[in-house]
């Protein structure tokens, strides 16, 4: 029987009696939240969710989100005053004496209140447990980003037809994101890059009004979000036939995805997927024209703490989840990207996203 999430967090908590994830105000809340009690909706600002020894979940929320973590996973308690609240905290950490946090998305504030209320506990970092445990995705969470990467996906096949000469990377970012949405996305995993021409080369580029021109790659840099969990894909197509040096850089971007892809396996070192993709750029004439990691995690936040980069000690088990993204950037003239979003699997990996990669002339 497959543990739940809150027994598997505890159990690679091993240092501390208790783990507390804190929602502040917005912008501070923390997704491992809806992680542990499966929920895709409400706010849940000044929530709190308690994992105790053996895997207890304990959801304190106001009584504005009642409803709505009732039909979640753990115990819920509704609190309608600040001294209600503090009494549940008190009851679900009767008798922890350290006590861990997300200290990657708690505030400060949410943290002193929790020291404040429960007297001479023990703080303690518990990131990296918390990654450790959303980092390996059960079946439920592995169904929910294939259907993820499969709206992604079939934006990716339609971008061919949404191009012409003289559209803007503001109008393509906006169509994109709306057909997302009519696919049943339920909201951008990330703010959509649309960049032509020599903005191609900025890896963050926002889109602006330029028109794309004959010649001009087209880079895209996608994704959405179901039901809380995320895509991500970029494929760089070209407005006609480009010029000769991004022809070949297209080329060597995808060998070295597909080198870096061929490591992707569970019990592999994930730095050596970057290795052998910068190994594939770095001997070829873009050495050093790679300029940033092969990959990331992926989960319920688009960015999760997996680094593919050459410097990573991570090693890469099944059932995570990674972006394989090499790049080619040459300042004032053009960037390829090709980026998919890979299932690591036992003996291999399962590319989640789906759009031919070869190169394509609209």
């Amino acid at each position: 029987m497959e543990k739940t999430r809150a027994e598997r967090l505890i159990a690679n908590a091993k240092e501390v009696d208790a783990v507390v994830i804190l929602n502040g105000g917005s912008p501070f809340l923390d997704s491992t939240f809806w992680y542990l009690t499966e929920l895709i909706g409400g706010s849940f600002e000044g929530s709190l969710a308690v994992v105790g020894k053996g895997g207890s979940l304990d959801i304190i929320v106001s009584a504005l989100e009642a409803e709505t973590a009732m039909s979640g996973k753990g115990e819920v308690h509704v609190y309608h005053t600040r001294e209600e609240r503090d009494n549940y905290l008190k009851e679900a950490l009767k008798g922890a004496d350290k006590v861990g946090f997300n200290v990657h998305s708690a505030s400060y504030s949410m943290v002193e209140y929790v020291k404040r209320t429960i007297k001479g506990i023990k703080v303690a970092d518990a990131s990296a447990a918390v990654s450790l445990t959303a980092s390996v995705k059960d079946s439920r969470e592995i169904e929910l980003m294939r259907k993820a990467c499969g709206i992604s996906s079939q934006v990716a096949k339609e971008i061919p037809d949404m191009l012409s000469e003289g559209i803007t990377e503001k109008e393509m970012a906006f169509r994109m994101d709306v057909r997302m949405r009519e696919l049943g996305g339920t909201g951008n995993a990330f703010d959509t890059i649309s960049a032509f021409g020599a903005n191609s080369s900025k890896p963050h580029h926002a889109p602006t009004d330029y028109g794309l021109r004959m010649g001009d790659a087209a880079l895209f840099d996608f994704g959405t979000k179901y039901d809380g969990y995320c895509s991500d894909m970029t494929r760089t197509v070209f407005l006609s036939k480009p010029p000769d040096i991004l022809e070949r850089a297209y080329g060597l971007v995808l060998e070295a995805q597909t080198a870096g892809i061929e490591k992707y396996m569970d019990g592999a070192p994930a730095k050596d997927a970057d290795l052998a993709a910068r190994e594939v750029i770095d001997g070829s004439e873009f050495k050093g024209k790679f300029i940033h990691s092969f990959g990331h995690g992926i989960g319920m936040d688009v960015h999760q703490d997996i680094s593919v980069s050459p410097r990573s000690e991570h090693i890469l088990k099944e059932g995570n989840v990674v972006s394989a993204e090499p790049g080619i950037y040459i300042p004032g003239l053009g960037g390829i990207r090709i980026e998919d979003t890979c299932l690591i699997t036992k003996n291999g990996c399962e590319r989640l996203t789906d759009f031919d990669r070869r190169i394509t002339f609209v």
